[in-house]
């Protein structure tokens, strides 16, 4: 990781299921972010976005978000999901190679919502 004035530069690496990105000990304003891989078959598990929104980008693989524990969506590389407050859901991979995303997280000031 690099810093310049503020500015992180941070490499991804592919050797861990869960990689922080952004984190309060790099200075982060209210965001979290991280790069999450699932082998064949796993599942990052089932949980809330709670107060904030979430924007998943798929880097690699296929897989299934299930919404609410019976709604399922595909993804796919290339795909940018968005998940709103208050949406329980997990994400497993489908297929046969490892399943890469990054996810960003940011709390949402309710009072503000458009």
């Amino acid at each position: 990781m690099s810093s310049v004035s503020g500015v992180k530069l941070i490499k991804l690496e592919s050797k861990e299921k869960y990689q922080r990105l952004v984190s309060k000990e790099l200075g982060r304003y209210g965001i979290k972010a991280g790069h999450v891989v699932l082998k064949p078959g796993e599942t990052i598990g089932e949980h809330s976005t709670d107060e904030k929104e979430e924007i998943i980008v798929v880097t690699k693989g296929r897989g299934e978000v299930i919404i609410g524990g019976e709604n399922i969506l595909e993804i796919d590389k290339n795909f940018v999901l968005y998940i709103p407050p208050d949406t329980n859901h997990d994400i497993k991979n489908i297929g046969p190679e490892s399943l890469e995303y990054i996810f960003i997280a940011s709390k949402v000031d309710k009072a503000e919502k458009n």
